[in-house]
């Protein structure tokens, strides 16, 4: 009877080491991506080095960053929609992003392509106020 007791504590003991060591891998592992994810929201890099490649990218009225974020991935100038949709709702630019067509290049930074569809933060309506 005490050998079963023996062999049931150390089955149970093998048991909760094998279980810590998972939670710990689990949380190790999110905790590496979580901070990945955040790290790259402030420093993505272009798809492409310069020149790149030009695409013209349809923005309309009542879309969301969401779609945006969706199209701008489709047409392979950022890797990743989330984390594109991320940096537009955490950016100067997003409540100046107005709809249109516009031209962008594989070459520019999430933030560069907010910055040109956003003319408000261009520069062509200050200098308007500004002449005024």
């Amino acid at each position: 009877m005490k050998l079963t007791q023996i062999l049931a504590t150390i089955l149970s003991a093998i048991i909760k080491i094998a279980v810590a060591i998972w939670i710990v891998n689990f949380l190790y592992t999110k905790t590496l991506a979580a901070y990945d994810f955040g790290y790259r929201i402030f420093t993505e890099a272009p798809i492409a080095p310069s020149p790149g490649r030009d695409v013209v990218v349809s923005y309309t009225e009542g879309k969301s960053f969401k779609d945006l974020a969706k199209t701008l991935e489709e047409k392979g100038l950022v890797r990743d929609y989330k984390l594109a949709m991320i940096q537009m709702y955490v950016s100067v630019y997003k409540d100046t992003i107005r709809p249109g067509s516009y031209t962008l290049n594989t070459s520019m930074t999430t933030e560069e392509m907010m910055k040109a569809m956003s003319p408000s933060k261009n520069g062509s309506e200050d200098d308007k106020d500004k002449e005024e």
